[in-house]
């Protein structure tokens, strides 16, 4: 399964899959202090990036489809938007297919 959706925390990423946490509550983001976290934003269309760092993004507004690099090998595109809170794995290649402008807090693990 590509995405792990509910209330809870994301859990390991040794098999690459995004935890997507859908409506987390106004305490939770207040504990992961996410309104300090810098913010970045994209128009729509398609991005291909790498991951050399683990990510959580918490996002703000838009609409995303997250196509793995080969699915074959990891598994379906997952898709996230306004109201998520993201953790996309160190080591994932991707292409993020945007189609609504993206705008989001964000923070990289330290390894």
């Amino acid at each position: 399964m590509a995405a792990i959706s509910g209330s809870r925390p994301a859990q390991s990423f040794s098999d690459l899959t995004i935890a997507v946490e859908r409506n987390p509550s106004k305490s939770r983001l207040s504990e992961m202090d996410v309104n300090s976290w810098p913010k970045w934003g994209c128009p729509p269309g398609k991005y291909m990036l790498k991951f050399d760092a683990q990510q959580t993004c918490y996002l703000l507004r838009g609409r995303v489809k997250v196509y793995p690099k080969d699915s074959s090998i990891y598994a379906a595109p997952v898709e996230f938007g306004a109201g998520d809170l993201v953790t996309i794995p160190k080591g994932l290649r991707c292409t993020w297919d945007v189609s609504v402008s993206v705008d989001k807090h964000y923070k990289f693990e330290s390894s």
